[in-house]
């Protein structure tokens, strides 16, 4: 979807029409916006920004609430929609999805036409897609067009796309990586397919394997309907600083309390195989330790709280969140089975 929290505020307040928009974030230095409208980018204004930063940049910025029932409801009736075209559908988020229609004798450029046309005709809302054979590339593909259009990578043109493409479109490639890369003189992924594997390896580890194969276009991720959550957390960003590990430990004792409670009402059959800490510090700089363990102990949680305040070397907290990851292999096997 087309900034779709921002696209829905507009589409029901019509005096936001046309007009740069923010969504979410209080106007303190604490708010950050869930997303924008096209007309906030010009400015320089992106999600996840600070709101006292987006302000600066574009004063005349509308800053309106979230309102998540209503884009859970949108969210639900769009995916209404692709049910009518296809079972295999993957939710990445509220406003994306990947939808595995391989399976339809049609051309896949008209469904994707159709899909869009619907989801306007019965929400008022644009959607942009990517049409390719396989995820990495038609998520790539869903951003060339936006918003309201749509990217054709066909199979015998994957290896002139992923040529000119910069390889900041790659996926787990970041600014820290992709400027380590540029000052290689590496700016393309055709210029990445130009590294061996083994000079992939040295610069960036395991992930330099995975990524001899992305700059080729090459991914054999299926599209998984059911796919299950790797991990359920809760966390809070203070309104004042957190300055010392006392006070620290007493707010990870009412998070605890709460991540209890969220897994109690999640009745997930899955054994907890880690669980971690994330701290946030007043710099924005982030960590998060974890371990193995069987249950969210507080006590093992303080033991990592501990640890990441060292990290920080003194700076205020001003994120604390606490968390378990799963056992990913426990019953998968059986639930993909079934699914196809």
């Amino acid at each position: 979807m087309d900034c779709f929290y921002a696209a829905i505020e507009q589409r029901d307040n019509p005096q936001l029409r046309g007009k740069p928009v923010g969504v979410g974030g209080s106007r303190d230095r604490r708010g950050v916006l869930t997303t924008c409208s096209y007309e906030a980018r010009p400015f320089g204004v992106r999600s996840a920004m600070p709101t006292f930063i987006a302000l600066r940049k574009c004063p005349q910025l509308i800053v309106v609430p979230t309102r998540f029932d209503v884009y859970r409801r949108e969210s639900q009736r769009i995916r209404d929609i692709f049910a009518a075209f296809t079972d295999l559908i993957e939710p990445l988020s509220l406003d994306e999805a990947y939808l595995d229609i391989s399976h339809l004798p049609f051309d896949p450029a008209a469904v994707a036409l159709e899909l869009r046309e619907r989801i306007f005709d019965q929400t008022a809302l644009t959607a942009s897609a990517g049409i390719a054979s396989n995820k990495l590339l038609a998520k790539i593909a869903s951003d060339m067009n936006k918003p309201n259009g749509q990217c054709v990578v066909p199979p015998d043109r994957v290896a002139a796309f992923m040529e000119s493409l910069p390889v900041r479109k790659l996926w787990g490639i970041g600014g820290v990586s992709a400027d380590k890369l540029e000052k290689r003189g590496i700016h393309t992924c055709g210029h990445l397919q130009q590294l061996s594997r083994v000079d992939l390896h040295a610069l960036f580890g395991r992930f330099g394997l995975e990524l001899y194969d992305l700059c080729r276009g090459i991914d054999e991720r299926p599209v998984q309907p059911h796919r299950l959550r790797k991990s359920l957390s809760t966390e809070q960003t203070f309104f004042q600083n957190l300055t010392t590990l006392a006070e620290c430990e007493r707010r990870l004792a009412i998070l605890h309390a709460d991540l209890l409670r969220d897994l109690a009402k999640a009745r997930d059959p899955r054994p907890i195989r880690k669980v971690f800490v994330k701290l946030k510090f007043s710099n924005f700089t982030r960590t998060t330790v974890e371990c193995v363990a069987a249950a969210p102990a507080l006590r093992t949680l303080s033991t990592l709280l501990e640890q990441g305040y060292r990290r920080g070397n003194g700076l205020p907290v001003r994120l604390l969140g606490a968390g378990v990851r799963f056992a990913e292999d426990y019953g998968e096997p059986s639930q993909l089975s079934l699914s196809l």
